[in-house]
């Protein structure tokens, strides 16, 4: 009976926790998970066939990068009961927050841009009207928004995320060379490294450490944690989901590389959008990887559109000191409700142009995402080192020195980009 006794004890703490951490689960998966955008989808099909396996090492060091920084943000809102950009606002003073807002409004709505775009090519590939599917999904995406709540649009990105499974399918089609893959991860090989090669290395690179990594991504899970108000004493829970959150984007990032590397690039067929992908790799991995990738590039941008529209509209509100949720009805946050419109119906104008390029606004948004990330990084390792603010949960020293080094590195990858665009070297 004893025996029995303590199982039964047990299990009822497990269950507890299980319990907890799904109170908690959401913000920091639907975040990564929303890295994974059309834009992200187009820059890592174009990585992989472009530079083949070695672009994908790296993934781990972006991933671990990504889970503490985004760690850094949950447990920022968590602790102190404010957004990213309200104390930066508070901190900082109202020409920083302008100033922060005007680069992060003009950054998301290049990315909203190229998300619908990109669904405007992908539904034509799966025979879909174009245009009249936008405006459905606007439509639909406002009326979700402003009539529904918090619970409801966290289950629908939820749901969302699942789709990101298609692309796992695709990857196992193309049949890659799983051990040249993998080891890849750990050290690029397999290649020729030509000038040219290591020059696309470079620009290429910069476009999926922008598309990972985002200072919206950064802005976003820090007021989606504050609007699903997340008890302090559940802080470790949502730690833990960070880290989860951060290894299951690039898990997916992953398998969308190894998809177009194992068969466009292996066969010299360059791309210049992830559109494209879907078509290129029917030839060698069938007609359905192709569709189901399709698919995989719709669903994302879908989930790029309501996460990155949601983020603008949710960092005007912070730093100017307005009313701004999702448990709010539309008079009391019209701004916040106009914001969210405004954005996708400006990037909806903008698309009906012939002239728009996906691969070229897909690379230039995400590069100056790049760009943008040594400034937020700095703002969020000066807050959430910050005693007064954290108290015991400031941040450890490891977090503290590899998120400096890393912001360094990325300030000197970011001038060596520039320059190499500049010379075209």
């Amino acid at each position: 009976m004893t025996v029995v006794h303590q199982s039964k004890r047990l299990f009822s703490i497990y269950w507890k926790k299980v319990l907890i951490f799904l109170s908690v689960f959401g913000p920091a998966t639907i975040t990564a998970m929303a890295d994974n955008d059309a834009g992200g989808v187009a820059t890592y099909s174009i990585a992989g066939a472009k530079l083949g396996y070695p672009i994908l090492f790296p993934l781990i060091i972006i991933t671990v990068l990504l889970g503490i920084t985004q760690e850094m943000g949950m447990r920022l809102t968590v602790i102190s009961r404010k957004g990213l950009a309200d104390l930066i606002r508070e901190k900082y003073g109202v020409r920083a927050a302008v100033f922060m807002f005007f680069c992060l409004f003009i950054a998301n709505l290049g990315t909203l841009i190229t998300e619908l775009s990109a669904v405007k090519t992908t539904s034509r590939l799966l025979n879909l009207p174009a245009i009249p599917l936008i405006l459905i999904i606007i439509f639909l995406s406002f009326i979700f928004i402003t009539k529904g709540n918090y619970k409801q649009t966290q289950s629908l990105m939820l749901i969302s995320c699942l789709f990101f499974l298609t692309y796992i399918f695709s990857a196992f089609k193309a049949k890659p060379d799983w051990g040249l893959a993998v080891s890849n991860l750990f050290y690029p090989h397999g290649v020729t490294f030509t000038p040219e090669y290591l020059r696309n290395y470079l620009l290429i690179g910069m476009g999926v450490l922008g598309t990972t990594i985002t200072p919206w991504g950064q802005f976003f899970i820090s007021s989606f944690s504050y609007d699903k108000k997340i008890e302090k004493g559940k802080v470790n829970y949502s730690q833990l989901e960070t880290y989860w959150g951060a290894f299951l984007t690039d898990f997916f990032s992953f398998f969308m590389i190894v998809a177009t590397a194992a068969t466009l690039f292996v066969h010299g067929i360059a791309l210049e959008s992830g559109e494209q992908a879907a078509l290129a790799i029917q030839p060698f991995a069938g007609k359905l990887a192709g569709t189901l990738f399709a698919i995989g590039i719709l669903n994302a941008g879908f989930m790029g559109l309501v996460v990155v529209s949601l983020c603008t509209a949710y960092a005007f509100a912070e730093f100017f000191g307005l009313s701004g949720s999702l448990n709010d009805d539309f008079s009391k946050s019209k701004v916040f409700y106009i914001l969210y419109i405004a954005q996708l119906l400006i990037a909806t104008i903008v698309i009906l142009f012939p002239s728009v390029n996906l691969f070229r606004l897909a690379v230039i948004t995400q590069t100056i995402n790049a760009f943008g990330l040594p400034l937020v990084f700095y703002y969020l390792i000066k807050l959430t080192s910050d005693r007064t603010i954290m108290g015991e949960f400031v941040n450890n020293s490891f977090q503290k020195r590899f998120a400096i080094a890393c912001t360094i590195l990325i300030v000197f990858a970011s001038f060596f980009t520039l320059l190499t665009l500049i010379l075209k070297i």
